[in-house]
């Protein structure tokens, strides 16, 4: 329910491995700096006579020490960090909802700890007695009904000495102040003579909540236990998927990408008191039963992250997808980027692909009819006007067969609704539900296809072709992207796709030419060069952005038109040029881009999620285990040459497990 992290900045970009002071350890709930933190706050350890350390009432937030990352401690279950000023030393294991903090002084006669919330209005109530504290935090980004806050309660294990509160703003300094802008406090301790343990939980439900978290998570547990704790938790899901070969940088890199799958979407459910779980609804800001997640944008995760979740954790991921449906009974609406709740971000409604993949994969434990519910809704209904929930332009898409350019990034929307009017149909089908009408507007794509210019082009309302179109300029109609980024977003119909280009022979021309040709853009739309042109034009792989999400499939289309060795060629290249241990190619998105490599380093990738189906791609290491749910295991290797093998393997036949040979390129033999 929390991530933890050093900062080392104020703002989205609150940390860099370049800088050399700490400001102390964040909670936080940021899936993207884009999108923004809530209810995040900081804490930050203290040593010496007030004056003579980093700490002035008068100037908050310049508490910075200097600080060695090289170190420090940076792992899944422990965060630990020493400051080279004064030798004092801070380290935090965290739980689900709660974490541990050892403060250690290093011998100073006075010590203390700073908390400070990082935006928005707080409030904090401090019990000497024994050394407890409250605060509820907010600062949110959106998303949430008005007053929505998460609960903070702590206790120390050496009551403090003193305890005042710490304003935003010094000139309104008061001793008895409980609420205001960024209001956090200071403990101090005389003589503390040993480290300092501060237990913690917190609750997006109550204070009460926060306490019974407290309870179930860290009180009476000592700091070794949770670490230990911790360990065990990550060690299992990292062992998940054994790489067995290669070379250590692509050991590293493939268990980094690995950890990052594992960290969304956010857990926001809690214990109920009676039994099961409960949850405070960004959605309608009620109280209700029920597992609930968050912070997830589907025009990413949809592509790999849930498809790899469904391979490794299908009961997590139908619990995911439960929690997705229950959003949509609180607020009316299935969400398109939530954070926690409804959030304004990216086009098409790509839930629709996440529920179809996991339907698809057998991942159906949970209220499927329900989802299909949503799903149809969002197809047929008008939504919010800034697309927080819905399709914007669904009427015109409706009765055209696309969305003109009269709606801002009008053809990724039109080639994003069809391919969702696919996934709807396969959920349909799932249930014995006929729609022929999603059926027959996931063809809707070909109504852009321009063949005097042979890309997908945008419409006027009256049917005419956007006459300002050029090739290589990005931004609206098309949405970080261009023409040459957008023409193949057609993951559910490759064959129709070939078709439009002029066969087989075409298609793949295009497609080696896309990998070849300049890295050329316009700034279009966007009126400046956005990171994701810098990231293409540097990557020497052409128009090929692999840098953002779009292009993600395209590597796979050589296979599916007849060429599977360009698509390994290709695979290896991305793999081997643009990740290392230290370095992805672009925006991670809520993991998508590290189960990319996962994936695609295992061999076996999801050409068009939705179709219960994997491609054999040949794996970067010699032998890969990828241990199952269901107690066996899928052993990848390197098979004898030659011709035999499928070019595209069941997801049922994969989770049986089994030795999986690849035989040649992009075909594979599985032996049960």
């Amino acid at each position: 329910m929390n991530h933890w992290s050093f900062q080392t900045a104020e703002g989205g970009w609150f940390f860099s491995p370049r800088d050399r002071k700490l400001m102390g350890i964040r909670c936080t709930h940021q899936p993207s700096p884009w999108i923004g933190d809530y209810a995040s706050f900081l804490l930050m350890v203290q040593a010496g006579p007030e004056g003579s350390a980093q700490f002035n009432r008068k100037t908050p937030f310049q508490w910075s020490s200097a600080y060695r990352l090289d170190q420090s401690t940076l792992q899944p279950n422990h965060l630990a960090a020493r400051l080279l000023a004064d030798g004092i030393a801070m380290e935090m294991t965290p739980t689900e909802r709660g974490a541990i903090f050892r403060f250690d002084f290093a011998g100073h006669e006075d010590g203390r700890v700073i908390f400070q919330p990082t935006k928005g209005v707080s409030e904090v109530e401090f019990h000497p007695e024994n050394g407890s504290f409250w605060a509820r935090v907010t600062g949110y980004s959106g998303g949430v009904p008005q007053g929505f806050g998460m609960f903070v309660y702590g206790e120390f294990d050496l009551p403090y000495s003193s305890v005042e509160p710490l304003p935003l703003d010094p000139q309104s300094y008061n001793p008895d102040q409980r609420e205001g802008d960024r209001l956090g406090f200071r403990a101090a301790w005389n003589r503390p003579g040993q480290p300092v343990l501060l237990r913690l939980a917190t609750s997006f439900i109550s204070l009460e909540q926060a306490k019974r978290n407290f309870a179930l998570e860290v009180e009476g547990r000592s700091f070794e236990d949770v670490v230990a704790e911790g360990e065990a938790i990550w060690e299992a899901n990292l062992s998940r998927i054994v790489p067995e070969g290669g070379t250590l940088d692509q050991q590293k890199t493939f268990t980094s990408c690995l950890y990052r799958t594992q960290l969304f979407p956010r857990i926001w459910h809690e214990s109920a008191p009676e039994g099961g779980w409960h949850h405070r609804s960004p959605y309608d800001g009620g109280v209700h039963p029920g597992v609930l997640y968050t912070d997830n944008g589907f025009w990413d995760t949809y592509r790999t992250e849930y498809p790899l979740l469904a391979l490794l954790d299908p009961d997590r991921a139908s619990e995911i997808a439960q929690g997705w449906v229950n959003a949509y009974k609180e607020g009316g609406w299935f969400p398109q980027w939530a954070s926690p709740g409804y959030r304004a971000c990216m086009v098409g409604t790509h839930i629709d692909a996440v529920l179809a993949d996991l339907v698809s994969r057998g991942a159906t434990g949970f209220d499927v009819a329900t989802a299909l519910e949503g799903m149809l809704k969002h197809a047929s209904k008008v939504g919010a006007e800034d697309g927080a929930f819905g399709r914007i332009g669904v009427d015109e898409y409706l009765e055209k067969g696309y969305v003109s350019i009269d709606h801002h990034e009008s053809v990724a929307r039109s080639l994003d609704y069809a391919y969702d009017d696919w996934c709807i149909a396969q959920v349909a089908k799932h249930l014995g539900v006929a729609d022929e009408g999603a059926e027959a507007r996931s063809k809707n794509y070909r109504h852009l296809w321009h063949p005097e210019v042979g890309f997908m082009r945008g419409r006027n309302a009256d049917g005419s072709w956007d006459r300002s179109w050029t090739e290589f300029r990005w931004g609206s109609p098309y949405v970080e992207g261009g023409p040459w980024q957008s023409l193949w977003a057609v993951p559910h119909d490759v064959d129709g796709l070939i078709e439009l280009l002029g066969g087989r022979e075409k298609f793949l021309a295009k497609l080696e030419q896309m990998l070849s040709m300049e890295p050329r853009f316009e700034v279009g739309a966007y009126g400046f060069e956005i990171h994701e042109m810098t990231e293409m034009a540097v990557a020497d792989f052409g128009q090929y952005a692999h840098s953002n999400q779009p292009v993600h499939h395209v590597l796979t289309l050589f296979a599916q038109a007849g060429a599977p060795e360009r698509t390994e060629h290709f695979v290896h290249r991305v793999l081997n040029e643009l990740y290392s241990p230290t370095h992805l190619p672009g925006d991670e998105d809520n993991g998508e881009m590290s189960a990319w490599y996962v994936l695609a380093s295992i061999g076996l990738f999801p050409a068009c999620p939705g179709d219960g189906t994997w491609m054999p791609i040949r794996p970067l290491f010699e032998k890969v285990t990828v241990r199952l749910p269901n107690g066996t295991s899928l052993v990848i290797e390197q098979g004898s040459s030659g011709s035999n093998g499928e070019s595209a393997l069941t997801h049922a036949a994969i989770a049986q497990g089994g030795k999986l040979l690849h035989t040649s390129a992009g075909r594979a033999v599985l032996n049960s």
